[in-house]
């Protein structure tokens, strides 16, 4: 049995990666020690990993700002515009194609960056032209598996699969076929899997995600076609796929000719069935059991018995135990929260913890439970303690909700009705011209809001100097002659943090950053508990800002699905239900702004698009709750 992971976090436990790129765009650093930086990281990274206890170490999940892109300068795909006459692509090409500029080379518009899948990572996008040519432009995985090599590591390089790259790549100039490309694309994946073989890759992973889409007949075939020539590779090769089940297309990815099959059962879950009667007697199986996308601990007595039933139908010689996709998606070690409560502390597993979840489960299957039954009651402890607690479950939420009635799902009157009530009363112009919200959070906000959270500035002083603020953005408004104003939000860090941190049932981390893009971290709350509204959040602020002028100021409040969307949701009930919980709390906010004489309320869905399921005959249930 094998234990293994498919990737783990860039950045760093305190986000070293993140500071180094800044500082080396501003110049204050040299491209030496960026690059000496990265080969810290990896080997901290690798090393973690191996001592945690895997049998394989993913190389190759490493990156400077994404892995899309690292693999369009592995195949050469370089638009035009960057100027690129071949030979190796260097670390400043690579970022003027991230960024659109870099310490050396001419600036250019940088390549479209997009969700990967439905998750909040963002890739760049390779553009492709008809006729495209591939070619080895980068050896930078080659170099990092030399150095996997000198640390002893138990290396297995990961690499983007030809169709997943293919499927999210774009055309640019005239359309054509994306997949007349792929026989030019194989060639070049024949010649780094032959590379990786000469270096001592035994296995290695190709992430087709793409399989856990709809997908047209032609790239089925396509699949088969590439899959059937990529067979030659000297090398072990273990299909990969995550983020969701294969339903129609698990037979496709069961008979196409690899060593191994890797599948998510986390976010497919109850596809073991199938995949157990459709697996050929040659392959191994590796199950994605720990959750990849979220921050809570794994139920291991649960995940036990599912691993129990895979071993005794095709044994444990052929079952690879592993988190359900890369570990990006969440932050680095729980350890480092030392101001959660013990209680919060214990629900929680972020990478390097899960990392531990995968062996223990392991040894457990290999040894027997008692071999680990300290761990496994430690378990049980969590989980009983997450089920029980009075702080996740509250009987008034519940209540509240209980209470919605039809009527409250509807407004009381059609907009053909209320139309002619708010012109009347607002006296716009038929064309009111007005600004999203947030005007630019300056330092000194900044200052102010970090003085005021470590206690050095009085709360007096602190509304004080952000209704200065606040009266200075009215002003400016009024200057510039718009219709409707409003408040530019000096006074929040964050338009999903903000409305968190005073709702019931939301924790916030100090060291819970995951990688957005490049540089760029977040830092999503974690949703643990029932959640409701304790107090206002911006009425305070909104009628200040009214009683600056005569002129209609709108609320501005972030909306439930953006706040659900962008945060770690609690997996013990539906997302709908946590959903209508925030809508709920958002409603009274509504509800007392109406109070308080505000006419006008905006509420931001910007994450609305971002929990459409990944099929699209899943859209409807999503958009019929959302």
């Amino acid at each position: 049995m094998i234990a293994h992971n498919l990737g783990f976090p860039r950045i760093g436990a305190n986000r070293e990666l993140k500071f180094a790129l800044e500082r080396y765009w501003r110049g204050e650093i040299g491209r030496d020690e960026l690059e000496s930086l990265g080969r810290e990281l990896r080997e901290r990274h690798w090393r973690l990993q191996r001592d945690a206890g895997l049998d394989l170490v993913p190389v190759g999940d490493f990156s400077f700002y994404d892995q899309v892109l690292d693999h369009s300068a592995l195949f050469g795909v370089v638009p035009e515009r960057f100027g690129w006459q071949g030979g190796e692509i260097d670390l400043d090409l690579y970022f003027r194609m991230a960024r659109g500029r870099a310490p050396s080379g001419e600036p250019a518009a940088a390549c479209e960056m997009t969700k990967w899948f439905d998750t909040n990572y963002h890739y760049l996008v390779p553009e492709l032209k008809a006729g495209q040519q591939f070619r080895l432009g980068s050896g930078r995985l080659f170099e990092q598996v030399e150095e996997a090599k000198v640390l002893g590591i138990p290396f297995k390089p990961v690499l983007i699969g030809p169709l997943t790259w293919l499927w999210i790549a774009k055309e640019k100039g005239e359309p054509f076929d994306r997949l007349a490309l792929l026989d030019g694309l194989l060639e070049v994946y024949g010649e780094v899997l032959e590379h990786l073989a000469g270096q001592g890759a035994e296995w290695v992973q190709l992430d087709e995600p793409a399989l856990v889409q709809e997908l047209p007949a032609a790239w089925k075939q396509a699949f088969e076609s590439a899959y059937n020539r990529l067979q030659s590779a000297p090398v072990k090769i273990l299909l990969t796929t995550y983020f969701g089940a294969l339903e129609e297309n698990l037979s496709l990815a069961a008979r196409l000719p690899t060593a191994g099959l890797h599948v998510d059962l986390v976010r497919g879950a109850g596809q073991l069935p199938a995949v157990l009667d459709q697996l050929p007697p040659y392959k191994v199986l590796s199950l994605g059991v720990v959750d990849g996308r979220n921050v809570w601990r794994t139920d291991l007595d649960a995940v036990l018995e599912t691993l129990t039933v895979a071993a005794e139908r095709i044994g444990r010689e052929r079952l690879w135990v592993a988190p359900s996709c890369s570990l990006l998606h969440v932050p680095v070690d729980l350890e480092l929260e030392r101001e959660l409560d013990g209680e919060l502390r214990g629900w929680l597993a972020f990478a390097t913890q899960k990392l531990h979840e995968v062996d223990l489960l392991k040894r457990a299957l290999e040894q027997g439970p008692q071999a680990v039954e300290d761990e496994l009651a430690r378990s049980r402890r969590a989980a009983e303690s997450r089920r029980n607690s009075k702080r996740i479950h509250r009987p008034e939420v519940a209540e509240r909700l209980a209470a919605v009635t039809e009527e409250m799902l509807h407004r009381r009157s059609p907009y053909a009705g209320r139309r002619p009530l708010q012109r009347a009363r607002l006296e716009l112009p038929l064309f009111p011209t007005t600004t999203i919200g947030s005007f630019p959070q300056t330092a000194e906000i900044r200052k102010a809001r970090r003085d005021y959270k470590a206690g050095d500035l009085s709360r007096e002083a602190y509304v004080e100097r952000m209704r200065e603020e606040i009266a200075q953005v009215v002003k400016k408004q009024e200057e510039y002659g718009l219709d409707m104003l409003v408040h530019g939000e000096p006074e929040r860090n964050d338009m999903v943090e903000y409305f968190g941190e005073q709702l019931e049932g939301f924790a916030f981390t100090r060291f819970g950053w995951v990688q957005s893009y490049g540089s760029r971290c977040v830092k999503p709350p974690i949703i643990y508990g029932d959640v409701s509204r304790p107090a206002p959040m911006t009425v305070e602020w909104i009628t200040w800002a009214q009683s600056l002028t005569d002129k209609p100021v709108k609320g501005m409040l972030t909306g439930p699905v953006t706040l659900l969307n962008w945060s770690f949701v609690r997996d013990d009930q539906p997302r709908a239900r946590t959903c209508e919980q925030i809508a709920l709390a958002l409603r009274e906010e509504v509800l007392d702004l109406e109070r308080a004489g505000t006419a006008i309320i905006q509420i931001d869905e910007a994450a609305l698009r971002e929990g459409l399921p990944l099929r699209k005959r899943d859209w409807q249930h999503y958009l019929d709750w959302s």
